[in-house]
């Protein structure tokens, strides 16, 4: 009996049912939200240029930031991830079966209301049966009443009171029949009803409470889902903080100090003491060969206007000078390293014209072997072409070795200081290593050299090629462990890495530089300052 209360409880969860819908469909516009503006601050933050154009990018603080905003970038990828979820399986699937279980929740509701019009409809009946044989019993109780007054009127005629007779015996047989009807009616009302309370409407009510139970455990699952969503993105989300976590730990000051100086470094020779010029003379005077102005080689330079070497003094401002093609413009370290890769991209494109040419030839021959797949004529232009191409790039190489030979040589001149004197990661020492020296072929190369070294050996820089100069292999005389990072970038030295372990392979000699040999091979001169020795 409490049809209308079940209809308003069924409604009521639907209702919630797409209010959660609804709630989800929102927080999911969150997400999407948060996400694309995550995605947009990463993209304003990361760098413009490509990280091979960039110095800065060689910073382990610039390396560790665009790591984290890359993982921030993942981070986003994650809730955008969470939001597609929920929308899939929360909103797509609960609107549908928000639409089915109003589909049956309508279906159950109207054979309710057919089941309760079915049973007023009888009861109406049942009314209309009960006042007919009310009204016909009143009717024939008439009758009987007029029949009998006329029977006893002596005034009325046989005819009337036969007529009158027959008038109440018919009202008398309606009465009856309606009494039969309505006892009929009544029967089959009382039936129905027991049918409709026993039967049909708690099966009705058995089917609207599964209905609704059913809405419930799926609305409750679908509670379940926003967890479950947060849940699939957790082990991925904890691997980007992770990586930001690596990011901040990898910043490396130390290393970041060695690369500013690599990539700055001048090559400048330290300047010497500016000498008294004493005016008060009546001569010619010329500086010093330790006078700022005074050239590498010795040779006094005639000071004049526009012959300064402004570039020498390091607190003068830097005049604008005009880039040139073998990059003299620039300081002596940073005109070798752009010298080193300019003549690296020249013979790789020479390389790759190499291989072009010799790709033509033998398409060519096949040609002269098969007509059919083509003219061997036709890539004679191509072959000229690719040829022409190699004897420019020989020749642009050949210029670029020998302006870097001579770049080298004046970065060597310009040595100063040993490695002695720094207790930060120094330069290389104007000296080389004695046993450099000793080696007969090393002998023999200096010989050679335009500008032989000193009888001390103070001239000899680290630079020179040692790769051809060292002994035999010989067995080490003791165990090192590098205390800091080294980047051995030039010729007879190598390369280490903070805590690796070395084997020691000379001592010392006291130009601040040891010779070492990695586990992985490799053998050259590191700086003394730099290691921990333990000898055998």
């Amino acid at each position: 009996d409490q049809f209308e209360v079940l209809e308003r409880h069924t409604q009521w969860g639907l209702d919630l049912l797409d209010r959660y819908v609804k709630f989800v469909k929102e927080r999911t516009e969150v997400e999407q939200a948060y996400a694309k503006q995550l995605r947009n601050l990463v993209k304003k933050y990361l760098p413009k240029r490509p990280a091979k154009d960039d110095p800065e990018s060689k910073f382990s603080q610039q390396q560790s930031f665009v790591q984290i905003l890359q993982e921030v970038n993942d981070f986003a990828g994650q809730r955008e991830l969470v939001a597609e979820n929920l929308s899939v399986r929360v909103c797509l699937e609960l609107v549908k079966y928000s639409q089915e279980m109003k589909q049956e929740r309508k279906m159950h509701f109207q054979e309710g209301r057919r089941a309760q019009q079915q049973l007023e409809s009888g009861f109406k009946q049942l009314e209309n049966s009960k006042r007919k044989f009310e009204r016909d019993c009143r009717e024939a109780e008439k009758a009987a009443q007029t029949a009998e007054r006329l029977d006893q009127d002596i005034n009325a005629t046989k005819a009337d009171v036969e007529k009158a007779k027959q008038q109440a015996h018919l009202r008398s047989h309606m009465a009856e029949e309606s009494k039969n009807e309505y006892a009929a009616q009544l029967q089959r009302f009382n039936r129905d009803q027991a049918h409709f309370y026993f039967s049909q409407m708690p099966q009705i009510f058995d089917k609207l409470q599964d209905m609704d139970e059913r809405r419930a455990t799926r609305l409750g699952a679908g509670y379940g889902l926003l967890s479950e969503a947060e849940l699939q993105v957790v082990p991925i989300i904890a691997k980007c903080l992770e990586g930001m976590k690596v990011a901040a730990d990898a910043v490396d000051a130390k290393n970041d100090s060695q690369v500013l100086i690599e990539l700055h470094k001048s090559g400048f020779s330290r300047p010497g003491d500016v000498e008294f010029e004493d005016f008060s003379q009546p001569m010619n005077r010329a500086p010093s060969d330790s006078s700022l102005g005074t050239p590498s080689d010795g040779r006094p330079e005639l000071r004049g206007p526009g012959r300064s070497r402004a570039k020498r003094w390091p607190f003068s401002k830097k005049n604008k000078t005009v880039a040139s093609e073998d990059f003299s413009h620039l300081p002596p370290e940073q005109q070798r390293k752009r010298l080193q890769q300019q003549l690296e991209e020249r013979n790789r494109e020479l390389q790759k014209e190499v291989d072009q040419r010799e790709a033509l030839k033998k398409m060519k021959d096949v040609y002269e072997k098969t007509p059919q797949m083509g003219d061997p004529a036709s890539l004679e232009p191509r072959i000229t072409e690719t040829l022409s191409n190699i004897e420019r790039l020989k020749l642009e190489v050949q210029k670029y070795e020998a302006w870097l030979a001579e770049a080298e040589s004046r970065v060597l001149s310009n040595r100063g200081d040993s490695l002695g004197r720094h207790t930060r990661p120094p330069d290389p020492p104007s000296s080389a290593p004695p046993d450099s020296s000793s080696n007969g072929s090393q002998d023999n190369k200096e010989s050679s050299s335009e500008e032989p070294p000193s009888e001390e050996g103070q001239d000899t820089p680290i630079y020179t090629e040692f790769d051809e100069d060292f002994e035999e292999p010989t067995s080490p005389i003791g165990q090192c462990v590098a205390i800091y990072h080294f980047e051995g970038s030039s010729e007879g030295t190598i390369s280490m890495t903070e805590g690796e372990d070395l084997s020691l392979m000379e001592e010392d000699k006291g130009d601040g530089w040891t010779r070492v040999r990695r586990k992985q091979g490799g053998e050259g001169y590191v700086p003394t300052s730099y290691l921990r020795v333990s000898l055998n």
